[in-house]
């Protein structure tokens, strides 16, 4: 597992490139929740990425958000519970909710 620290550097060294980077924290969790609060991943506007904010089950959307947030500059707040429609569809049945702050990184 990547610590912080390496994503951080990841995420500095892709800049470095000309990349551009956001970067997703989970910031909140309820229940039973796939990686803990400050796990992170960092996102470029590809969809590459580094480290893991829920373990397979949401990274998808994350990273989808995390790209629009690369485009329009606007930081999201992303729920995600097994109330939510959408939790089902990617996958987060695990009887959790967490929530993931997406922030462009310059």
């Amino acid at each position: 597992m990547n610590t912080s620290d390496d994503i951080l550097s990841t995420a500095a060294a892709w800049m470095a490139e000309g990349r551009k980077v956001a970067l997703a924290t989970v910031v909140s969790t309820w229940g039973s929740s796939p990686r803990p609060v400050g796990s992170q991943m960092a996102v470029d506007a590809a969809g590459a990425m580094a480290g893991s904010v829920s373990g397979g089950c949401i990274e998808g959307a994350v990273v989808m958000e995390a790209q629009k947030t690369l485009q329009d500059g606007e930081p999201r707040m992303l729920s995600f519970g097994v109330t939510d429609e959408m939790a089902w569809e990617v996958g987060l049945a695990c009887g959790g909710k967490v929530q993931v702050y997406v922030e462009a990184v310059e």
